[in-house]
């Protein structure tokens, strides 16, 4: 219990790396290379818990219900997050497993799949924002907005997405046994793609709801619920910048969480791609958080050692 403790957030997105390879296998392998860098924090002494996005997956996943919905029933949306939880859930543990084993490690894994409260009147349920699934042209968008009824939004100059509802993560359901399975030195991969979305209702029972909560922000609610020594949020971009596709971007090697805010207040980071992550690693800092990385996968061993990433401090 004396080893520092590192939350690593991985993009669900990092986990497609071209339009080419969208395949379950084609994940699979990604996740793999991803679990080799994360055994090398293991094997530097880290304590872990993996948390994972699933804005594709869960998009793939309620796409394919839609071409089947006259031969089954479609599939709730926070059903679908609790799938992805499954699927990645698996993907990341078999493939972490076997790298420890490699390397000579023998570790305890579990994936659990985890709930996440939010408030039953959160605006956010009739704002939609979070971007899911795979992107598209703006031909392609405006007729699925047609046909589908769905919203679509251009995405930071990356194509056009399906946005659904994002409420704000406010408890964790299963904190308690995430910290009681850390205890007994076990990795723990849990708050898959930002967390199932429930409320409480009047009785004070649980029930879901349509929606997909930040896997950034609930993963910083997760990191200082567990007093983490490291935040990691991986991404797909080596750092994080400014004026990002523009003649004058600028990568950041440090940014101080005064910087980040007024970046934040110019509007340097988008609200569906780096903003939440931005906001998750301020609010994680202000809580007592002593350091925030954002980077690729493949770049967190040398983010660790300084020689990568963008690296946000108090």
């Amino acid at each position: 219990m004396n080893s520092p403790l590192a939350v690593i957030a991985i993009g669900g997105n990092s986990l497609i790396t071209d339009n080419t390879k969208m395949s379950v296998m084609d994940q699979y392998q990604a996740a793999g290379e991803t679990s080799h860098h994360i055994a090398a924090l293991i094997a530097a002494g880290y304590r872990v818990v993996v948390t994972h996005g699933n804005g594709p997956q869960v998009g793939f996943i309620l796409l394919r219900s839609e071409l089947a919905k006259d031969k089954l029933h479609e599939v709730p949306l926070e059903s679908c997050v609790a799938d992805t939880q499954g699927a990645i859930g698996y993907q990341m543990s078999q493939t972490l497993t076997n790298e420890l084993l490699r390397q000579g490690l023998h570790k305890s894994i579990v994936t659990l799949v985890t709930q996440v409260l939010v408030d039953r009147n959160d605006p956010a349920f009739t704002h939609p924002t979070k971007p899911i699934g795979p992107f598209y042209t703006e031909e392609e968008a405006r007729q699925y907005e047609k046909t589908n009824g769905w919203v679509l939004r251009e995405d930071s100059g990356r194509g056009w997405r399906r946005v659904v509802a994002s409420p704000k993560p406010i408890k964790i359901i299963e904190e308690d046994i995430i910290q009681r399975l850390l205890e007994q030195d076990i990795i723990v991969i849990a708050v898959g793609g930002g967390g199932i979305p429930v409320v409480e209702n009047e009785k004070g029972e649980l029930e879901g709801r349509p929606a997909v909560i930040d896997k950034d922000l609930a993963s910083c609610l997760l990191a200082k619920k567990l007093k983490a020594d490291l935040f990691i949020i991986s991404t797909g971009v080596d750092k994080v910048s400014i004026h990002f596709k523009k003649p004058d971007q600028k990568e950041l090697d440090t940014l101080s969480v005064a910087d980040a805010e007024r970046y934040l207040e110019e509007g340097q980071f988008p609200a569906g791609s780096m903003g939440p992550k931005i906001e998750a690693a301020i609010d994680f800092l202000k809580s007592g958080g002593r350091e925030v990385i954002i980077t690729q996968p493949h770049l967190l061993e040398d983010a660790i050692a300084g020689k990568n990433g963008t690296h946000i401090i108090p």
